[in-house]
């Protein structure tokens, strides 16, 4: 978590260390070809539960 809080501001929808925890083994593993990651799934998904506590609390 220290990584992702120095790099990005702490929304109350962001997953808690614990969350991540259950939800990482669920991601899939880096390809073996292509391109490598970039991004950080816990970003994505942060992202994600964010848009759609905005998007359900604005209907």
């Amino acid at each position: 978590m220290a990584q992702i809080a120095k790099k990005t501001k702490r929304y109350p929808s962001d997953l808690t260390d614990e969350e991540w925890e259950q939800f990482a083994p669920l991601m899939p593993k880096p390809g073996r070809r292509g391109r490598p990651r970039e991004g950080d799934f816990r970003e994505v998904i942060n992202a994600v539960r964010s848009w759609s506590v905005r998007v359900v609390t604005c209907h």
